[in-house]
Formats: structure tokens, sequence, C-alpha cells
């Protein structure tokens, strides 16, 4: 582990201080921004003005965005186990057929 920084984030108007390894900062800071962002389209957008229910909403939005991506992910782990699974298949056909014409 590199050495920690520390850094202060502000999300929904307060400041949060960390410590973050070097690598962390940048990722830590644009998903600051993002949930930054993502509170002032629900402030613009609905008549919420709570930063609990802001940082609520934004949290389910964010927590279902994550699953559906990686529902995705596993789908297509899934369908290249079948594309493996039916190339194998071929290949034993092929060598049980190739046997076969050699019998006859």
């Amino acid at each position: 582990m590199g050495e920690l920084l520390s850094i202060k984030v502000s999300i929904a108007s307060r400041t949060y201080p960390l410590r973050i390894t070097r690598e962390e900062h940048d990722r830590v800071m644009l998903a600051a921004e993002n949930i930054n962002k993502r509170i002032k389209e629900y402030e613009d957008n609905y008549a919420v003005k709570d930063k609990q229910d802001l940082l609520a909403m934004c949290a389910l939005q964010f927590a279902s965005e994550a699953m559906g991506q990686h529902k995705q992910e596993l789908k297509k782990e899934e369908l290249d186990d079948l594309k493996n699974d039916v190339s194998h298949l071929t290949l034993m056909l092929d060598e049980y057929l190739g046997k076969e014409i050699e019998v006859r």
C-alpha cells in the first residue's frame, strides 16, 4: 500500500476528510463530482430539498446502476461459457463423425 494522502471531499455541501492512496485520488474525486452532479439534477427536477433525501435517492440510483452493470457482466461471462461449451461439443461431434466415416 502506498503513502496515504489527506484530502477533503465535498458532497452535498458537507466536507469529509479522507485518507486515501495516491492511486485512489482521481477515482474518489470523480466519484464525489458525480454524486454532486446527480444531487444537483435531483434538486433541479424534483421538489425534494432535504439533503438526506437527495443523498438517499442518489445512493439508490448508483446502487441500481451498479447492479445492472454487474448483471450484464455475468451475462457476458455466461455467454462466453456457453460459446466454449458449444465449441467443445462441435469438436466432439466432428471427432465422432470422423470415426463413423472411417468405419464405413
